[in-house]
């Protein structure tokens, strides 16, 4: 009988745990589906995020603490992202991978390579120029950046004028104190990719102009510039960007004018551009949409992505590139894709975004209560246009869909918007 009482009471004791670790799981369920409920039927994203880093996420090296409130919210209880996010900055001088990790460890979440865009990434669909000798402008690892690109032939700024000293003068303690012999066994640039801002502004715009009006053979020079020009493929159009300083810092947008003006002032020409890329042009818009796809698929969410929100601080090119992509996108539903020039879409996969809508947050250049601020406090008075030469000023691109504070909020937004559950 003790025996007896001994097995019901162990039996007892399982059926209570039972009863318990049921009771347990279904308080868990009841809470994972309180956090990350996507509403009733569970279904799949149908939008994805395009974030800025600069102002948005981060200022200089310090991660902006709403960043990271924003992310508990778009990450669920397995750490994984609820819905497709792309990471689109016009910074250049890293490689994607080192950007990749940077952001990993600064959000707390774990961002792959394939989910951030440079401002020079959309140069792997340039392949015809991959083959071609390209002079390459920037700082940072730029041969790494280019090769990865699928540049295969590329010459430095450092080996050009290392191959031609006479080149550079601006700096007296680097000019030769001899005349070195001239070289005739230096091939001809083909071509220059400016990737971001150089260190010595002064040696690349001469060598660049050296390369552009020999026609590649700057130890030779010819009487009469060639027009057209070889061609320039370039990213990054920011005149200015926010770091760390209370106000903004000159972007490649600034180099790109000093270069655009040397030329039309030296030759009486216009400077023309293969290829312009970074935001606000539409191809980096295009090359994003393909990005999100691409994440989505993997993920197993077999429903279109149909809209895009893009988030940043800039209203001359994150503002100004969402809403021109959204505009592209309206019309290529109506008319189907149209070309717009060296901004412009090339051959990808059919979209099937329908829509971009852009958000304004107020953590980086855009600063609407600080009146020196360098963009316009919206409905004030026209400003100064900071946008690329070829860009057509249209003061309605630059109006944000929605303004908010910081990219927490935004996120919260767009939950509203899409009907999740932000919490």
């Amino acid at each position: 009988m003790a025996a007896w009482g001994c097995v019901a009471s162990l039996g007892a004791a399982r059926w209570l745990c039972w009863r318990a670790a049921r009771a347990a799981a279904g308080l868990l369920g009841r809470l994972s589906r309180r956090s990350y409920a996507v509403g009733p039927a569970q279904s799949p994203p149908t939008f994805g995020f395009l974030l800025d880093i600069d102002g948005v996420l981060v200022r200089g090296h310090r991660v902006i603490p709403a960043a990271l409130e924003a992310f508990r919210r778009l990450m669920n209880s397995q750490g994984q992202l609820r819905v497709p996010v792309v990471f689109v900055t016009n910074a250049g001088n890293s490689l994607q991978h080192s950007k990749a990790q940077e952001l990993s460890a600064l959000l707390g979440c774990e961002v792959d390579a394939d989910q951030v865009i440079l401002s020079h990434s959309p140069m792997k669909l340039f392949s015809e120029y991959h083959e071609k000798r390209m002079l390459v402008s920037g700082q940072g690892p730029v041969v790494e950046n280019a090769q990865g690109l699928g540049f295969r032939n590329v010459v430095t700024m450092d080996e050009l004028r290392m191959a031609f000293p006479l080149l550079d003068m601006v700096d007296l303690e680097r000019r030769l104190k001899t005349t070195p012999l001239p070289r005739n066994d230096f091939p001809p640039i083909e071509g220059v990719l400016l990737l971001g801002e150089p260190v010595r502004w002064e040696t690349s715009l001469q060598l660049i102009m050296d390369v552009l009006l020999s026609n590649g053979s700057p130890g030779t020079g010819l009487a009469t510039p060639p027009y057209p020009h070889l061609p320039i493929l370039a990213s990054n159009m920011d005149l200015l960007w926010m770091a760390e300083a209370k106000m903004p810092r000159f972007g490649h947008g600034t180099f790109l004018l000093c270069l655009e003006t040397i030329y039309q002032k030296v030759t009486g020409k216009e400077l023309r551009y293969e290829g312009l890329m970074g935001k606000p042009s539409i191809l980096t818009y295009q090359y994003a949409q393909d990005l999100i796809r691409r994440q989505a698929e993997r993920r197993g969410w077999v429903a279109p992505i149909r809209k895009l929100y893009a988030v940043g601080d800039n209203p001359t090119s994150d503002i100004y590139g969402a809403n021109l992509f959204h505009q592209y996108l309206q019309k290529a539903t109506r008319d189907g894709a149209p070309e717009l020039g060296a901004g412009g879409p090339r051959q990808q996969q059919p979209s099937a975004s329908q829509s971009c809508i852009s958000i304004l947050v107020c953590t980086g250049v855009y600063n609407p209560s600080n009146p020196q601020s360098t963009e316009p406090v919206l409905g004030g008075e026209q400003p100064p246009f900071h946008g690329h030469r070829d860009l057509c000023f249209s003061p309605g691109l630059m109006e944000a869909s929605h303004v908010v504070n910081d990219v927490n909020e935004a996120v919260q937004l767009v939950f509203r918007e899409e009907g999740w559950a932000s919490e």
